[in-house]
């Protein structure tokens, strides 16, 4: 198996403004991802997408093997991220001459994961059926016993009731809050398929204490006892 990880890491956050280049236990934030990618041993190029110059200088320091830039289009804050994905795929493969064969991309946002559940993603798609994986850690609020949604007449109700209604959470069919922390594809699946649930979907879980994804000032926060925490 050729494997690429790629690290996509816009300029421009507006709720942690350059929150991809900050400082965490002393090293810009989007080092955490790289060098978990390389302790995960699984990775033939690790490439960093960004359209921010600091980022990618921070990127190469850090020891990324590419450095990729990425069109104005595909860096908007409407972009989705799938055909940047995509981009540096396709520059990697131009720049080495051959195509890979597993695609893994690593959230810059989300450093507390460890390079064990990068192996176990990738070996989750490997070993069975799947076509792509996704990460989540276990659901807060269950649709079929505590999440309720909003109806046009202002009622609320449960987002999944089921006939007869589930009483205790434990009978509810497990859920999980997807935490974008990596995603794994087949290659061919990731350059051809659109979509991210597929037949051959699978979720790799993954606890609450690395699922962290940093948005906001408070997540930073969070993030950097939960880090600070494990570190000491």
């Amino acid at each position: 198996m050729k494997r690429l990880c790629t690290i996509l890491a816009r300029g421009g956050s507006k709720g942690v403004p350059g929150k991809n280049i900050r400082p965490l236990l002393g090293k810009p934030l989007i080092a955490h991802s790289i060098e978990q990618a390389r302790a995960a041993s699984l990775f033939d190029h690790i490439a960093v997408s960004s359209d921010d110059t600091a980022i990618l200088d921070a990127a190469r320091v850090a020891g990324a093997d590419h450095l990729i830039e990425r069109p104005s289009e595909l860096a908007t804050d409407q972009a989705a991220k799938t055909p940047a994905i995509q981009h540096c795929v396709e520059v990697v493969e131009s720049q080495i001459g051959e195509q890979f064969d597993v695609v893994a991309d690593l959230q810059p946002t989300s450093p507390l994961r460890l390079p064990e559940d990068i192996q176990g993603a990738v070996a989750l798609l490997e070993e069975g059926e799947a076509e792509n994986v996704i990460t989540g850690s276990p659901a807060k609020c269950s649709p079929y016993f505590n999440l309720v949604e909003e109806r046009e007449d202002g009622s609320v109700g449960l987002s999944k009731p089921t006939d007869p209604p589930i009483v205790r959470r434990q009978d509810a069919p497990r859920t999980f809050d997807m935490n974008g922390s990596i995603y794994v594809w087949r290659r061919d699946t990731l350059m051809h398929r659109s979509g991210l649930f597929l037949a051959g979907t699978r979720l790799f879980e993954m606890p609450d204490e690395r699922s962290a994804d940093i948005d906001t000032e408070l997540d930073f926060q969070f993030v950097e006892f939960l880090a600070a925490r494990t570190a000491g």
